[in-house]
């Protein structure tokens, strides 16, 4: 288990945890009948997780783009190749 300073497991890892935090009522029915009752905790915790995913993704981009400026063409079809695959297997695919 990868530990993040002062020992605090990291996003993800750790044992679970309850919280209280306030949803809107049509958000909890949406969560609910994606996921059912049994399903809620695990549901939101993904969509945490992607969330802290991608602030962290424009953690870096934003450094990234502070350091060197932006990115070239090249350096963006190489990113879209390592995310989605080879722009070949992606043509007449809906994205």
């Amino acid at each position: 288990m990868e530990e993040t300073a002062h020992n605090v497991p990291a996003p993800g890892e750790g044992p679970a945890v309850s919280v209280s935090a306030s949803l809107h009522e049509g958000t909890v029915e949406a969560v609910r009948a994606r996921a059912g009752k049994r399903g809620f905790s695990a549901y939101v915790e993904d969509a945490v997780l992607h969330q802290i995913r991608r602030d962290n993704l424009r953690e870096i981009v934003e450094s990234h783009t502070g350091q060197y400026g932006e990115f070239t063409e090249e350096e963006m079809a190489e990113a879209r190749s390592a995310l989605y695959g080879p722009a070949e297997d992606r043509r007449g695919s809906a994205a």
